[in-house]
């Protein structure tokens, strides 16, 4: 009986740092890109993917959707849709730097912000697509076992 309760508490532990880390990640990620359109812009159109309307359109939705998705996880509001759209989203991330990798592109993903310090940066591509391997499985993590306690509505 003991071992199933800890398993239980260790599983919950578990539940409640991928919803709430994930929270903070997806609203840190939204913030920084607020009021940033142009600096965004260009970050996209660094990927070499879009055209120039669509990376200003983009760049214009990305910081805000982010922050709505991390209020979302955060108020426990659709937690399984909202990690299911985030597991999209941070798949197309990862397909966006694996192939810039691929084609040489020396690029700043703008994830988080821009240094402004050192605005000639690119990325370290490995360590970008293995942190956001480790957000992918919390956010799956969250779709199989989500956190539902000081949830409004799971």
């Amino acid at each position: 009986m003991s071992s199933k309760i800890n398993g239980k508490l260790v599983l919950d532990v578990i539940s409640f740092i991928a919803r709430f880390f994930m929270a903070w990640v997806w609203i840190d990620a939204g913030v920084h890109k607020l009021g940033k359109t142009l600096d965004m812009t260009q970050a996209i159109k660094g990927y070499d993917i879009f055209t120039p309307d669509w990376a200003l359109y983009l760049a214009t939705v990305i910081g805000p959707l982010e922050v709505i998705g991390g209020v979302l996880l955060l108020l426990g509001l659709f937690l399984r849709k909202s990690s299911i759209v985030a597991t999209v989203v941070l798949l197309l991330f990862m397909v966006g730097i694996a192939q810039a990798w691929a084609r040489g592109l020396d690029i700043d993903c703008g994830c988080f912000g821009f240094d402004a310090q050192n605005p000639d940066r690119g990325m370290d591509y490995a360590k970008t697509l293995l942190r956001d391997a480790a957000y992918l499985f919390l956010t799956l993590w969250t779709i199989k076992r989500p956190f539902t306690k000081f949830a409004l509505h799971p």
